[in-house]
């Protein structure tokens, strides 16, 4: 008979408010404490190699294109001409490997804190740290809000794929960030930046959803499925100096790339604006 691992691991983030994820291992093929945080990356039986930072669970094989493709595709597929995209965090690669599927992209700046991250998964997830070498692509690992800081009108597209607003990530869930991340902007630029989930943190959405009003012509709030996040879900604020997400959409393009695609389409992106009332009723009088 097989052999069958009987380890489990259990997420932290979450556990203090009584809920949790747990996931059978059947490898453990990294952990290395780095300057910023400990970084594990697993082989599971259900969802392939799982990231785990601080006992976070990041990405996963399986179920990746959730999050990256929802968190790319959305205003990369409202802006007209995106030819300069930065990523703040992102070390996994996920999101540049997404970036890099539109053809006007002519500079595709990645900006992750932590470069062990980076390394580790470059050498056990191939799958999503794939487009680090694309010769549109310069990394800087530095501190995302001081490096958006000290540029102005230098992107049309920012995507902030952060952690949780905990740890070295707290800092991409303040106003000062949104501030700055208006700024970085073209007169044209979009944003989007990692909300967390509706279901479960509903003051952090509001607070941001704040910030975005403050700072942005065209706040809104998107969300997508991702079994292996809290709540199975997480959302996205949609942060535009011009474009409207759903009327600004360029229906072909959207079309054309689903090809290359597992989650996102047209339709998809038109329904993820659409949200429960219990979110919508909180959100009312500053997005709606």
């Amino acid at each position: 008979m097989p052999f069958e691992s009987s380890v489990w691991i259990e997420e932290l983030y979450e556990m203090e408010n009584g809920r949790t994820m747990k996931l059978k291992v059947t490898d453990k093929l990294a952990t290395y404490d780095s300057k910023f945080q400990r970084i594990e990356i697993y082989d599971t039986k259900a969802f392939g190699r799982m990231l785990v930072l601080d006992g976070v669970f990041m990405t996963t094989e399986v179920d990746e294109m959730g999050y990256h493709e929802m968190l790319v595709h959305v205003p990369m597929c409202v802006h007209p001409n995106p030819k300069r995209v930065l990523v703040i965090g992102g070390g996994d690669g996920g999101t540049l490997r997404e970036v890099l599927k539109h053809k006007e992209v002519e500079k595709a700046d990645i900006c992750e804190i932590d470069g062990d991250v980076i390394r580790l998964c470059r050498e056990y997830m191939p799958a999503l740290s794939c487009s680090f070498d694309d010769p549109r692509v310069t990394v800087y690992t530095e501190d995302g809000a001081k490096f958006i800081a000290e540029r102005k009108k230098a992107y049309d597209i920012i995507l902030v794929d952060s952690s949780d607003p905990i740890g070295p990530a707290a800092v991409l869930f303040s106003e000062e960030f949104y501030k700055n991340l208006s700024e970085c902007l073209d007169d044209d630029g979009i944003a989007s930046t990692q909300s967390e989930s509706m279901f479960y943190h509903p003051n952090v959405i509001i607070t941001l959803a704040q910030y975005n009003k403050k700072f942005f012509k065209v706040p809104s709030y998107y969300f997508t499925m991702v079994p292996t996040y809290p709540s199975g879900m997480i959302g996205f604020s949609f942060c535009s100096k011009k474009y409207h997400p759903i009327k600004d959409l360029k229906e072909e393009k959207a079309k054309a790339l689903t090809k290359h695609l597992r989650y996102y389409n047209p339709d998809i992106h038109r329904g993820a604006f659409a949200l429960p009332q219990f979110i919508r009723t909180k959100l009312e009088g500053i997005l709606y």
